[in-house]
Formats: C-alpha cells, sequence, structure tokens
C-alpha cells in the first residue's frame, strides 16, 4: 500500500453501469420465467453472463490498482467505511423482509380469521380460509395436483431436513474463512489458500442443497411461489439469501486465485476482509432465516 499522501480518486469505468444491467436483464429473465414466457431462461443466462464479465474486468482493475501500489492508508479507510455502510444496507434489506414476514404472521393473518376488530374479513376471502400460520391459499393458486388439480394444500419446510445441513455447512465455512485469515496473518500461504478452497466447496455445497430443497418443495409438497403468502415469504427470504450465498462464493472464488497468484500480506489484504465480512453477514442473517422460517 502506497505511504503518499496523495488521494487516489478512480477514473470513469462502465463497471458498475455494466453490473446494473446485467443484474436487471437477470431479474427481468426470472419474472418472464415465472410467468412462463420463453424469453425467460435466456434473458437470465445473458444477465448472468453479463454480470460474471463485469465481476471479472472490475476485480481485475481493482486488484492490479491495489498491486502496483495506487492505495495509501486513507484510500484503506475509505473502503473499510464503504463496505460497512454497504453491509449495513443489506441489514436494511433483509430487514424488510423479516418485518415482513414478522406482520404477516402477528398482524395480518389474526387480523384477516376475525381478531381485532372482530370483522368477518375471513367470509370476503374463501370458504376455507383459516387464520393459521401457515396459511393454505385457494384452490387456483397452486399447491398439491391430486386428480389433475391443485387443491391449494401444501407441506410446510421442515428444518432438520436440508434446512440443518445447510446451517452446519455455512456456519463450518465461517471458521473455514476464519482459519483462512489467520493463516494469511501468519504468514502461512497454503492455510491461507486450504481454507479459502474449503470455505468456497462449503458455499457451492449449500447452493446445491438450496437447489434440491427447492425440487423437493415444488414436486413432492406442493410448496410453490404461488402457495399464498407462506410460500411468498419462503422463497423471497431464501431466495434472496441464496442468491447472496452465490455473490459471496463468486468473491471469496476471485480472493482465492489472488491469493494463490501471491497477492495480500498481512498489512495489505482488505480485499480478503471485504469477503470475509460479507461471508459472515451471509452466515448470521442464514442463522435468522433458519430460526424465524424454518423452525418457529
Amino acid at each position: 500500500m502506497s505511504t503518499s499522501e496523495a488521494y487516489y480518486i478512480p477514473h470513469k469505468a462502465t463497471w458498475p453501469v455494466l453490473a446494473t444491467a446485467g443484474l436487471v436483464i437477470m431479474l427481468a429473465g426470472f419474472a418472464n420465467h415465472l410467468n412462463h414466457s420463453s424469453i425467460g431462461s435466456p434473458m437470465m443466462l445473458l444477465g448472468f453472463v453479463i454480470f460474471i464479465i463485469m465481476v471479472a474486468g472490475w476485480f481485475t482493475l481493482q486488484a492490479s490498482e491495489s498491486e502496483s501500489g495506487t492505495y495509501n492508508t486513507q484510500v484503506g479507510i475509505s473502503f473499510r467505511m464503504g463496505m460497512m455502510w454497504f453491509i449495513f444496507s443489506e441489514v436494511m434489506f433483509f430487514a424488510v423482509f423479516f418485518g415482513t414476514l414478522w406482520y404477516t404472521r402477528n398482524l395480518s393473518v389474526p387480523w384477516l380469521g376475525g381478531e381485532g376488530a372482530r370483522a368477518a374479513t375471513k367470509e370476503l376471502l374463501w370458504p376455507s380460509f383459516e387464520a393459521v400460520w401457515p396459511t393454505n391459499g385457494p384452490a387456483h393458486l397452486g399447491g398439491k395436483i391430486v386428480d389433475g388439480k391443485t387443491n391449494g394444500e401444501f407441506e410446510p419446510m421442515g428444518a432438520f431436513g436440508l434446512p440443518l445441513l445447510n446451517t452446519l455447512l455455512l456456519l463450518s465455512s465461517g471458521v473455514t474463512c476464519t482459519w483462512a485469515h489467520h493463516g494469511l496473518l501468519a504468514k502461512n500461504r497454503d492455510q491461507l489458500i486450504k481454507g479459502l478452497i474449503a470455505t468456497v466447496t462449503l458455499g457451492v455445497l449449500f447452493v446445491l442443497c438450496q437447489a434440491t430443497e427447492y425440487h423437493e418443495a415444488y414436486t413432492d409438497m406442493g410448496l410453490t411461489l404461488g402457495s399464498g403468502i407462506y410460500g411468498s415469504t419462503f422463497f423471497m427470504l431464501t431466495g434472496f439469501h441464496g442468491f447472496h450465498v452465490c455473490v459471496g462464493a463468486i468473491i471469496l472464488s476471485v480472493v482465492l486465485f489472488r491469493s494463490w497468484k501471491g497477492h495480500f500480506q498481512p498489512e495489505n489484504h482488505f480485499a480478503f476482509e471485504a469477503a470475509a465480512w460479507y461471508w459472515h453477514f451471509v452466515d448470521v442473517v442464514w442463522l435468522g432465516l433458519f430460526i424465524f422460517v424454518y423452525i418457529m
């Protein structure tokens, strides 16, 4: 890291614009896919490819700037403040989703069942509506298929199967990430690389297990995005978290490659720290999901 007093200001770059375009196209493709549009999957693939190109280009630029000694102490402080505010924004992002879950379970559903003002609100919904959690939806909104038709019923996802395994995987990945950090601080390059390989591997296994869980939910349990508010909140919370795990695994893979190339020193390794902060944040969010979505 440079010791000069000059504060480095990056030149104008197109990478943030490319990142936005990739994410917008990918999300638009996902929305079209949910509505059974044939253009959905190609759009998702295109958006993902654009996003990967952005990651490769932007991270390569950042790595070259870092290794050339462009950054000084003040730039490092700015990076840390920026990462802290980014993680804070992510905390608020998930807080809204957790708040939605709490509001639905503890306020909306009881009131729809007639609590509070004692209104016969449930009479305006559907005859079989019951103010219990999870709520089943009307037959035409999805659920298990019986005699070729959906009946609106589904099984809620249990906690002590794949979700518990995923919890163990993510907690273990937090340990291996910290172990890799200790290796970096001790100038043990072998421990650093092995720890990062283990962390990325555990992250990939988590994503594969979650994909298996989703397949089981759709094919065997009748649990889909159309399964009432329970299905919506379940896939919204776990899906966005899964997306963050994918992003974290990509970032850690870049850090692994840079570590293999000999980058990072005990006194200069913010890129590793930022990736580790993000990964530990993802771990903590999953613990909240496991408790409030799967167990309670």
